[in-house]
């Protein structure tokens, strides 16, 4: 396949075909492999195989957040500012595939010979070079690849789906493979190692592809996007207030997501006695979302993305709902799974697409075209939202007094899975509902698309 360089086109005349559709959802594949082992196996990992405390991982992640604000923003500017043959996001694609697929081996690398403060230690540099360094460096980029493939909301919408869609599907490896890798290579912390080596090598195939199979068609109004300064771009984002409420959507989004997938292998375990169901109960979820991304493009060009996420969180809720309703039996933890996994399809079908929405309401109020800086900001909240997640679910573990060796959980720690594997999950969708209570910007698009293509037009 040919590497394309980039060659502008008018705004709105776009064609995105399947084969580059399905290069850009494998850079979220990529990413996924990574990330979703950070949120649904790297705590277990830490306190079940490496001998480390919940409770000091959980504070590491919470730490780690800050200084996820700084490079984030940092990475931001710079994809801003960034001028070559191949655009501004992919050649960043790039250059941090390797150190993302090297980073997340050492991820799942603590020497068990080491002692508590020893391992505590590598756990914050790894977690840290991971979470703040190189996961950003190359997430950044490809979240900002969106706003700079097409203005087309539909193209968007579609593009967003097969992000979500092969996003998805890295989750789907990873929840369905993992242990069982795990268990081939030997059960035990050299077996995590060997394991996610593999999804390394596999991950950096991927980004690979993404690099290759993409190209930015999108350009600014004016040149002056590249030039602002740090506190002019804040000042303009904070101005624009659909990128807040989007920013605020996928915090909370994602703080239930590693809330879901963080809890899913401790209630196995500990309530259902298995812990080997995790991969099932996270697998049928997963699927059912990748099934509901081939049926969804359709009703989303009616809905609108606004109200497609809102329904995406009522049917999420709905599943939750019906996990209390069945008693949490095993086949009730299935049907639940679906329900959430439709659910899941809505909202992961459309949140990117919003995110570069909110660029171009950010150009049409501002004068300021800033892909790489709106999509810093968000890129800084949902990481939030997975520290977060992974921190509380750490931290009420902790308190609830679970202890990863003990043979039989007290009944306060079992309420404490309880806690985070259903009950938090349902208040945040309904937070998340009443968020997007104001958000307009979908009646409201096609006028500002216009206005930016009368401007490009008296630029020329």
């Amino acid at each position: 396949m040919e590497i394309e360089e980039v060659k502008p086109v008018p705004a709105g005349n776009e064609k995105i075909g399947i084969l580059e559709r399905v290069a850009y959802g494998l850079g979220d594949f990529g990413c996924n492999l990574i990330y979703t082992a950070m949120t649904t196996y790297l705590l277990f990992y830490y306190t079940d195989y490496a001998g480390v405390s919940a409770a000091a991982v959980g504070g590491i992640m919470l730490i780690s957040r800050l200084l996820d604000g700084l490079t984030d923003i940092a990475m931001g500017m710079v994809v801003d500012r960034t001028k070559t043959r191949f655009g501004k996001a992919r050649p960043w694609i790039l250059r941090m595939a390797l150190p993302f697929a090297v980073s997340g081996i050492l991820l799942f690398s603590v020497p068990v010979g080491l002692g508590a403060t020893a391992k505590l230690v590598y756990v914050f540099l790894t977690y840290n070079l991971v979470s703040s360094v190189i996961y950003t460096a190359i997430n950044v980029p490809y979240s900002s690849l969106n706003a700079l493939m097409t203005q087309d909301p539909y193209e968007r919408s579609v593009l967003s789906i097969y992000r979500n869609l092969l996003a998805t599907t890295g989750t789907l490896v990873v929840n369905s493979f993992t242990l069982s890798l795990v268990a081939y290579f030997g059960d035990n912390a050299r077996a995590w190692t060997w394991t996610f080596t593999l999804f390394g090598i596999i991950a950096l195939a991927a980004f690979i592809l993404n690099f290759i199979g993409t190209k930015e068609r999108v350009v600014a109004v004016s040149e002056k996007s590249e030039k602002i300064s740090l506190k002019t771009g804040l000042k303009a984002l904070f101005r624009n207030k659909y990128w807040v409420m989007v920013t605020v959507s996928l915090l909370l989004i994602f703080i239930n997501m590693s809330l879901t997938y963080g809890s899913t292998v401790y209630f196995a375990k500990n309530i259902l006695g298995n812990d080997q169901l995790a991969q099932g109960i996270n697998s049928v979820m997963n699927i059912a979302q990748i099934a509901s991304m081939f049926l969804i493009a359709p009703a989303i060009k009616r809905l609108g993305k606004r109200n497609s996420m809102v329904i995406g969180s009522v049917i999420q809720s709905l599943g939750l709902i019906l996990l209390v309703i069945l008693g949490g039996q095993t086949m009730g933890i299935y049907l639940s799974s679906i329900v959430r996994g439709i659910g899941s399809a809505f909202g992961g079908a459309v949140m990117w697409a919003m995110v570069s929405d909110t660029v171009d309401y950010g150009e049409w109020k501002t004068g300021l075209r800033m892909e790489g800086l709106t999509n810093s900001a968000c890129s800084f909240g949902y990481k939030v939202g997975n520290g977060l997640g992974s921190a509380l679910l750490g931290l009420i573990l902790s308190i609830g007094g679970y202890a990863g060796s003990a043979a039989v959980q007290t009944q306060t720690a079992l309420t404490s899975i309880h806690l985070v594997f259903w009950v938090l999950p349902l208040v945040l969708n309904l937070v998340v509902i009443a968020v997007l209570h104001f958000y307009k910007l979908d009646r409201e698009f096609d006028g500002i698309i216009a206005d930016l293509q009368a401007r490009r037009q008296s630029e020329d």
